[in-house]
């Protein structure tokens, strides 16, 4: 038996002696590799797509998809939010329309202002609060000097709680302006010392509250705090509610 089988090897040996390997073969064989792997993958995106497609979503992040062993899953980006629902830009609010001269406005009327000020053809209206301004130009988008924000009905509270908060910290003084009562503070001083609003609040009846502002700006142009002072209890003094 050992002679046959070393007898059998020598013919072989002998018919394959002039054979030789194709010198692309190694390079056909990575390439078939290659093929197979991708046509792999396909298959399996396409697989992937097609169980996707049976349920309701808008879209499929194909980088996403995945398999373990012979299970496909893929996972789904969110739906973007339709147009409409898209929040509108907040318009702007509502005025109190043309006031003329700027004296009589909602549910009061402005007997005295300091010289040369005149309505800045701005104001904004609440319901029950509601505000205007005056100035030197009569110019809607200019500073202001004086602002009046009136306060009725349930707003009233508001300004009961702020003037409170003032008496609390110690900020502020009692004020009788002729048979009515208010408070006079100056609001908002920074803390680098800068110079706040001079405010004085009145009350003209249990439904309705002023609120008279001076702003930092004009306050400076008067000979210093007992003048502008002075000028808050005139225009204080000259409201007259129509409520």
């Amino acid at each position: 038996m050992p002679m046959l089988e070393d007898e059998i090897r020598r013919l072989m040996a002998a018919e394959t002696a002039g054979l030789q390997a194709a010198s692309d073969l190694a390079e056909r064989v990575v390439r078939s590799s290659r093929v197979k792997r991708r046509r792999a993958w396909t298959a399996a995106v396409a697989a992937s797509v097609a169980v996707v497609a049976a349920t309701p979503v808008a879209y499929l992040s194909v980088g996403s998809v995945a398999t373990t062993g012979t299970q496909v899953t893929a996972s789904v980006a969110p739906e973007p939010p339709p147009i409409d629902d898209i929040p509108a830009l907040p318009s702007d609010p509502p005025e109190l329309g043309d006031l003329g001269d700027g004296k009589e406005f909602g549910h009061v009327k402005v007997g005295y202002l300091p010289e040369r000020l005149r309505w800045s053809h701005w104001s904004v209206d609440y319901g029950n609060r509601y505000s205007t301004s005056y100035d030197y130009k009569g110019d809607k988008e200019g500073f202001y000097c004086v602002q009046i924000y009136m306060y009725e009905e349930a707003a009233v509270q508001e300004i009961a709680g702020r003037i409170q908060g003032y008496r609390d910290e110690g900020d502020g003084e009692e004020v009788t302006i002729g048979d009515r009562t208010g408070y006079l503070v100056v609001q908002d001083v920074g803390e680098d010392g800068m110079k706040g609003t001079p405010t004085l609040f009145l009350g003209m009846g249990e439904k309705q509250w002023a609120e008279i502002m001076f702003s930092p700006t004009y306050a400076k142009e008067f000979s210093g705090p007992e003048a502008v002072t002075a000028e808050l209890k005139k225009i204080a003094e000259g409201l007259t509610s129509t409520l």
